[in-house]
């Protein structure tokens, strides 16, 4: 039987509630696939975590929520809730998954499917 990694000497041990001040779940709804980009930078006299600040940072370009959880190695749910925070004191947008409303119509489908088969 393995045993669990031994965290490093410099590695953070913060549980995830913490991180989110107890919150377990984002106003909005993100989901894993939704892209998230900066509008503007945070004052450093602004009272943010170092981890609001890091995913700010991410988002610099257009990120999905999935990509920003991976490279900030902050699981996926508490990324969340950092987003809906900086969301809401306009520090960053979120664009979501395409709605039914804007789906390509039947024709469009099809000259797809076709253009695939003849590959």
């Amino acid at each position: 039987m393995r045993r669990p990694r031994r965290p490093e000497p410099n590695e953070r041990l913060v549980r995830p509630y913490a991180l989110t001040h107890g919150r377990t779940r984002a106003s909005a709804d993100f989901d894993l696939i939704s892209l998230v980009v900066a509008i503007r930078e945070l004052a450093r006299d602004e009272p943010w975590e170092p981890e609001h600040r890091t995913i700010l940072a991410l988002a610099q370009h257009p990120i999905s929520v999935a990509e920003i959880a991976a490279r900030a190695r902050i699981p996926a749910g508490v990324v969340r809730v950092l987003l809906d925070d900086l969301r809401t004191r306009g520090a960053l947008i979120v664009r979501t998954r395409a709605t039914e409303t804007s789906t390509p119509n039947l024709t469009t489908l099809k000259a797809v499917a076709d253009g695939l088969r003849a590959l």
